[in-house]
């Protein structure tokens, strides 16, 4: 798939143990951001393995209400509960003889872990409500965005099932450590979108490409996917010049554009010195972030990286809410985020009301 094409190290690695586990069956845990294509290599372990002509079956554990999650992985029996019916085949079912990908496992609930737990080991699971064993025929394939050590220390994640499920960990690069793919990802993109509606492919100045290559997509793929339809529909001219770019990529705090006679940018090393923005602009809110962080340094203040970015992020967050009168997926749209990175910041900063 196009989206994730790459030719960053990071990604040609990933490649490379895609292609190593081709002719396996072992449990895959892909770990990344969100927005960096988990599924896309889900799908592609799925497309070169054995199963390839089963099927593949995706459930996004963290979208799926609590009370519903058990009945939708592993089915239930005709009158197991109010409103069954009929007899459901749940996603174990559906995915005989091919791929289950669980997106989201850290935010899987506990109790249903423990049933996870069982039918990876043991092969078998019951229907909600059902007596009969049945045998789970599919290779499991799991995605998280969070750190599930972490969530294993804190006791919402079972350590069994962890080790269980990380036989193969696959981590997925955000898209800000492989810059040197984002011309690539753009030009598809831009392709992509301009068949869909049918126009002609507009494509981007060396100046606007250069903004674009260095801003760091939060969202990372999915962000750069949405920019792209957004240019192909509302850039007013065939080449896509730096002011028609949205105003996150053309705010004065932005990074400054590479001229085209200057030298190429590294995958890591900014176009300028961390402190040049808030030198240049003389005052504002990054002459306010220097003095605070100054203040806190010299002060001997602990984890200032953490105090800061948790002000930050909690700012940006109360912000955007108030735009959308407490909406939060469109909150997060704005933003540039999953919906699932918000409400887990929201928890993580205690914002809730």
């Amino acid at each position: 798939a196009p989206e994730i094409l790459g030719q960053a190290p990071a990604m040609q690695d990933l490649f490379r143990a895609i292609g190593r586990l081709s002719q396996s069956q072992v449990t895959v845990l892909v770990t990344g951001e969100s927005g960096s294509g988990k599924e896309l290599v889900a799908q592609a372990l799925h497309k070169h393995s054995p199963r390839a002509n089963g099927p593949f079956v995706a459930i996004n554990t963290a979208a799926i209400p609590k009370d519903l999650l058990e009945s939708e992985l592993f089915g239930h029996e005709r009158g197991a509960f109010t409103g069954a019916q009929t007899m459901r085949r749940g996603r174990f079912e559906q995915g005989e003889g091919g791929t289950l990908f669980l997106d989201e496992i850290g935010d899987m609930p506990f109790d249903l872990q423990t049933r996870l737990l069982r039918v990876l080991s043991d092969g078998q699971f019951y229907r909600v409500g059902g007596h009969q064993p049945l045998k789970a025929n599919v290779r499991v394939i799991a995605a998280t965005h969070q750190n599930l050590e972490q969530r294993v220390r804190d006791g919402a994640f079972r350590e069994d099932l962890f080790h269980r499920l990380n036989v193969i960990r696959l981590r997925l690069p955000p898209l800000r450590e492989r810059r040197d793919d984002i011309a690539l990802l753009t030009r598809q993109f831009l392709q992509k979108s301009a068949k869909e509606l049918g126009v002609e492919a507009k494509r981007l100045s060396e100046g606007a490409q250069a903004r674009i290559t260095s801003f760091d997509f939060p969202g990372n793929v999915r962000q750069l996917e949405n920019l792209c339809h957004w240019l192909t529909v509302m850039a007013p001219t065939q080449v896509i010049e730096v002011k028609d770019l949205p105003p996150e990529l053309t705010s004065t705090e932005a990074p400054p554009v590479v001229e085209a006679s200057a030298a190429p940018r590294s995958a890591v090393d900014p176009v300028t010195p961390i402190a040049a923005p808030a030198a240049q602009a003389g005052g504002g809110w990054l002459a306010d972030l220097e003095r605070e962080a100054r203040t806190l340094l010299d002060a001997g203040a602990p984890e200032v990286w953490d105090t800061l970015t948790r002000r930050f992020e909690a700012q940006l967050i109360v912000t955007a809410l108030s735009t959308t009168r407490g909406r939060r997926i469109e909150a997060a749209q704005r933003l540039g985020i999953g919906r699932n990175t918000i409400t887990r910041k929201i928890q993580e900063l205690q914002l809730e009301d």
